[in-house]
């Protein structure tokens, strides 16, 4: 199992934009990627505008299934045209 967890962060007053750009991505996600076993945004309750997106995969196989996935590459403009920079993003293998 391989966990992610990345760190977005929204540019001045496009939190909503963020949320609705995710949330149609995320929708794509669970419909079409039965690899993805949790694609889930967060909002952080002490840093304003930061958000950790929650992943989990079945295995490396999904993980790249996700990457690869067209719905993946075609969020990207319209995240990017949303966020204060690049997302941060942590892998972790599960125990």
């Amino acid at each position: 199992m391989i966990g992610v967890i990345a760190k977005l962060k929204a540019a001045d007053g496009k939190d909503a934009a963020l949320e609705q750009a995710f949330g149609e991505l995320a929708a794509k996600v669970r419909a079409g990627e039965p690899g993805c076993l949790m694609y889930q945004l967060t909002k952080s309750r002490t840093e304003p505008g930061v958000y950790k997106v929650l992943e989990l995969y079945k295995d490396e196989d999904a993980l790249n299934a996700h990457r690869a996935s067209e719905h993946f590459k075609a969020a990207g403009p319209s995240l990017g045209a949303v966020m204060a920079g690049r997302p941060e993003v942590e892998y972790l293998d599960g125990v």
